[in-house]
């Protein structure tokens, strides 16, 4: 049996839409198993159960690119990380399915070759790079290939991602985005990205707060999040560093530092309606496995 292991993650971070992103210790495992024939899938619902499955559309992929076949086979899904919350639940599912298929066949692929297949399959590779590399990233697309860059995070911040009890899907949240950016906007998040990635990494408080400000997706898409307005004001009255939408939402998560009680976030957001969550994050340095 073969076991993948993939951390969540969150992306956009504030300024840095579609190209920063972040993994963390929360994770997803992904068990397969050769059989005789068909497809077996456990641990997901029932309507997920099928040849449509993330995961095994990403695996038999990958065996087409290999031109390598399995008769049939049994993939157990272990998920922590919350479905269509923002927090990189589909790149597991396609880089479990993708890194599966390379080890079922023989491990001829090279964890580059795996990054430019999940971006193929996912279509941009902002969640991809972190959950197979681990740490900060920082990614872009040129003549169709993914590249990335890695960025260090201070040892003294910690997350906390706000999680609702209602999804979104990332297609709902493209849809209110605009069809023309403006030049003063373009400027505002390129200084902001540079600013935010060096003050990450030196755990500058101040001008992390000031770097995360966006103005691409989060003005539109927090329309889409009930109670947002709420959480961010809990948060900035609770020596929350920085606060930013997580991917394409709902979840929020806010920087913090490493020693934060969230009792105080806890009990003032549990008397909020959509029965939010907190988990506190940190951040997950080595990536994807195969364990």
């Amino acid at each position: 049996m073969i076991k993948i292991k993939v951390p969540a993650t969150t992306a956009n971070i504030g300024p840095g839409f579609d190209s920063l992103g972040l993994a963390f210790k929360l994770y997803s495992y992904f068990s397969f198993e050769e059989i005789e024939e068909g497809l077996e899938i456990t641990g997901c619902e029932e309507e997920y159960r099928n040849e449509e499955n993330l995961v095994y559309t990403s695996f038999k992929k990958t065996l087409e690119k290999l031109n390598a076949t399995v008769k049939g086979v049994r993939i157990k899904i272990e998920s922590n990380i919350p479905v269509s919350r923002g927090l990189g639940s589909s790149a597991a599912c396609i880089i479990g399915g993708v890194m599966g298929a390379n080890e079922i066949s023989g491990g001829e692929l090279s964890k580059m070759e795996i990054f430019n297949i999940c971006n193929e399959i996912e279509g941009h590779p902002d969640n991809i790079s972190p959950a197979l590399f681990g740490g900060l990233t920082a990614s872009l697309v040129a003549d169709e290939v993914p590249y990335f860059t890695k960025y260090k995070v201070s040892e003294d911040l910690s997350f906390c991602a706000l999680i609702p009890g209602f999804k979104l899907s990332t297609q709902e949240a493209r849809k209110v985005l605009p069809n023309i950016v403006l030049y003063n906007q373009a400027t505002h998040n390129i200084s902001r990205t540079a600013v935010l990635l060096k003050s990450l990494e030196e755990g500058n408080r101040s001008l992390i707060k000031i770097a995360l400000e966006d103005k691409l997706h989060e003005p539109y898409r927090k329309s889409l999040i009930d109670e947002y307005n709420e959480v961010r004001e809990i948060c900035e009255n609770n020596n929350v560093i920085g606060f930013f939408i997580s991917g394409a939402g709902p979840t929020l998560m806010g920087i913090v530092d490493k020693n934060l009680n969230k009792f105080n976030l806890e009990k003032e957001i549990s008397n909020l309606k959509n029965n939010w969550a907190i988990k506190k994050l940190d951040v997950d340095l080595e990536g994807a496995l195969v364990l």
